[in-house]
């Protein structure tokens, strides 16, 4: 029998949603929109796919190991120093990152609920321990939060805007909570979703950096620049923390595919408009639908939006499946659509309606 510790045994997976076409296999059917997953549904920036057309000739070389010019183009677009951005294989693995560096067994880490399962799931993975603390209003309560710090407090999660509900934290409210975070404590900031938002009251992350707050502040390609299928991301922080997260981070750990997919997506700005443009307008439109069919619904300031349904959430989900309609389920009647492209809004409007009145 293989010795394994109790905190690898427990673990529950992660569960992403299923491919499409798996899917349709499944279901015998064709002709289906995802809306589960929190992708761009306009694609890739046009100049990323040329960049990896460009790259593929020199795939028998190995990557840049450190991502140099990456680094050096995130840094100048963000006005900050090369040294304090840590690339990763998707933000997911730069949280996995900060875990492993930060955080021995006992330590504990502080993240909300619900929020992105990944925050507690690599916690546990390095032994640590999970301080959950609920939602309020479906906002993080930082309140409660630092209320929650102890001497034994190594990182908070923040999701912000957070998933799944796609609410944020105002910058008062954020400015509120750093002033109470001791200096042995990072604030990871995830800010996957921050090109969408639209409120002029969102924090400015990097101005408190710029300050001396102790931050991670984690974003992605994944979303608004649409290169979730080539896995890159980024954290921006101080030098000394960066340097220590790079000593954990494997070589080679992000491809040269995905580095020239990135940097060429930074100087699309007419795919980010367009992007913002589309959701906006998509946000718009299930909103109003859903204030019509008088279904509850939780404001977002990302590209889903959580609704609620009358019937049990899986039952619903099934039931969407069914018609070709993927969304995700997330527990008790609560489901969470990603905003798609306008005639992929209107079919599940329509076949939602359907199933409501039936």
């Amino acid at each position: 029998m293989i010795s394994v510790s109790e905190n690898i045994k427990s673990i529950t997976p992660y569960s992403p949603g299923k491919p499409i076409e798996e899917l349709e296999r499944e279901l015998g059917i064709t002709g289906s929109i995802k809306l589960a997953s929190n992708e761009n549904p306009l694609g890739p920036s046009p100049k990323a796919v040329q960049a990896i057309r460009e790259g593929l000739a020199g795939l028998n070389r190995y990557p840049d190991g450190s991502g140099h010019y990456l680094c050096q183009a995130i840094a100048k677009k963000l006005g900050v120093d090369p040294s304090q951005i840590i690339l990763g294989n998707g933000s997911n693995e730069v949280i996995e990152l900060a875990v492993r560096t930060f955080v021995q067994p006992g330590d504990e880490v502080i993240s909300a609920a619900p929020s992105f399962v990944v925050y507690p799931l690599v916690t546990q993975a390095a032994g640590g321990v999970n301080v959950s603390v609920p939602l309020k209003d479906d906002r993080h309560d930082l309140d409660a939060m630092a209320d929650k710090i102890t001497p034994k407090t190594r990182l908070i999660f923040i999701a912000n805007p957070n998933n799944p509900t796609g609410t944020m934290n105002t910058a008062q409210e954020m400015e509120r909570f750093l002033a109470r975070v001791p200096d042995h404590v990072i604030v990871a900031v995830d800010e996957a979703y921050c090109e969408y938002v639209t409120r002029n009251d969102y924090p400015d992350s990097l101005a408190a950096l710029h300050r001396g707050k102790r931050m991670l502040i984690m974003r992605t390609f994944s979303k608004i620049h649409g290169l979730a299928g080539i896995r890159i991301g980024y954290a921006i922080t101080e030098p000394g923390i960066a340097e220590l997260m790079n000593k954990v981070r494997q070589p080679f750990n992000t491809n040269s595919l995905a580095q020239l997919a990135a940097r060429a997506a930074l100087n699309d700005a007419k795919h980010v408009a367009l992007s913002q443009k589309t959701n906006e307008e998509g946000k718009q439109f299930l909103t109003r639908s859903f204030q019509r069919m008088d279904i509850p619904f939780i404001p977002t300031e990302a590209n889903f939006i959580m609704f609620e349904s009358g019937k049990d959430g899986v039952e619903l989900y099934q039931s969407l499946l069914k018609t070709g309609v993927i969304v995700r389920p997330m527990g008790g009647n609560r489901l969470r659509v990603t905003i798609g492209l306008p005639e992929e809004n209107k079919r599940f409007v329509e076949e939602l309606e359907k199933i409501i009145k039936a």
